[in-house]
């Protein structure tokens, strides 16, 4: 096949459905996706991702090639013909893939590429929280209640994989039945429970501790440690997002 260079060719298909990126499907002996990023940073994310998957021997799409330099910014990655996995079974369905993934160890704490990377879990944390106040001024005191709580968690947390955006759409199942995670773009070295938490928000669950069969050691401390992380990815809903929906639930959630 030709080797992707960024540019759309001639019957490539749109695919887009989220509103960062714009991506496209092109056909051929071997099939690839193309995606466009608004953000150069998370198309140096997911195509470090995917590169780190790939050693690792996970399923996920192989990457073909990657500029983030370009503009636009874009990766290109082997089509998955999979079908998404229900919302209804998500949280089942999630098992296998987050064990594998969770397992990663990662060398430093936050983004694999394009952002700042952290010594410790909870300097990235207070790092978050400082974005979303500057983003959200009348949330300020929340964060403040945020930063007090997370400075009383024990902070030895070993760096492991995450993907940082589960939610319905981005797990499929292949045609030989094997469950497949998508878009990469957020992937982050930290605590395992950041990725439940988050995956909580996404599935509007009032109690995310309905997550924790998902975490490799559940218990008290897992416990509190979910809650905290699941109030701020409300958080960084209701100062970030460009959905007035998502942004209003985060608010009402939080108060």
């Amino acid at each position: 096949m030709t080797m992707p260079d960024g540019r759309i060719p001639h019957g490539a298909r749109e695919i887009t459905t989220g509103q960062a990126n714009r991506v496209w499907y092109i056909d051929g002996p071997e099939p690839y996706v193309l995606k466009h990023y608004s953000d150069p940073a998370r198309a140096a994310n997911e195509a470090e991702a995917l590169t780190l998957l790939n050693r690792y021997q996970t399923p996920a799409p192989r990457l073909l090639g990657a500029a983030p330099e370009a503009r636009p910014a874009w990766t290109a990655q082997t089509a998955v013909h999979a079908e998404p996995v229900p919302a209804s079974q998500l949280l089942k369905a999630l098992a296998e893939p987050l064990t594998t993934i969770h397992r990663i160890p990662g060398p430093h704490v936050g983004r694999l590429a394009g952002a700042r990377h952290h010594h410790r879990w909870r300097d990235y944390l207070h790092d978050r929280l400082d974005t979303y106040a500057a983003a959200a001024p009348d949330l300020v005191r929340t964060a403040a209640a945020l930063h007090h709580e997370l400075d009383t968690l024990d902070d030895n947390i070993q760096p492991r994989l995450l993907h940082h955006d589960l939610q319905p759409g981005h797990l499929v199942r292949s045609h030989t039945g094997k469950p497949l995670l998508l878009d990469w773009e957020l992937a982050a070295f930290g605590d395992p429970l950041s990725d439940l938490a988050r995956l909580a928000v996404r599935l509007g669950l009032p109690d995310p501790a309905d997550t924790l069969h998902l975490a490799h050691q559940p218990g008290p401390a897992a416990n509190r440690r979910v809650h905290l992380y699941w109030r701020i990815h409300l958080l960084a809903d209701a100062a970030l997002s460009t959905d007035p929906v998502v942004r209003h639930r985060g608010r009402t959630q939080l108060s």
